[in-house]
């Protein structure tokens, strides 16, 4: 599966951002969705991950409250609603595609990966 994000930028504190994730080649609604990010010098960590219907939700405790994750099967598309960004929220962010419909916090649980979005929020 091929998944292409975008909606990365530059944002004050406090501001918002929506990401987008398109994919293609793959049974799209089928799969549960991630996003990860990494900020320079610092490993890949797990943001939030919806399940193959969006029932099921899963958020780090850095983002719950402020991110939102949704998806769009029709679309093929999955959504991170940012809001009340922060410093520590600047990183690449990057969407992925679960081997199973089961969301999950556990990056080795993702098979296939987008390029990635920057965002850049200042202070």
């Amino acid at each position: 599966v091929q998944l292409q994000a975008s909606g990365g930028g530059l944002v004050q504190a406090g501001g918002s951002l929506r990401l987008s994730c398109a994919a293609s080649g793959r049974t799209f609604s089928s799969f549960a969705m991630g996003w990860f990010r990494q900020a320079p010098g610092k490993e890949r960590e797990f943001v939030a991950a919806i399940g193959w219907s969006g029932g099921i939700t899963y958020y780090a405790d850095s983002v719950k409250g402020r991110f939102t994750i949704s998806r769009d099967n029709a679309k093929n598309t999955v959504y991170l609603q940012m809001n009340s960004l922060k410093v520590e929220d600047t990183a690449v962010y990057y969407c992925a595609e679960a081997r199973s419909a089961v969301p999950s916090t556990w990056s080795y649980e993702y098979v296939d990966w987008g390029q990635g979005t920057l965002v850049t929020v200042s202070s």
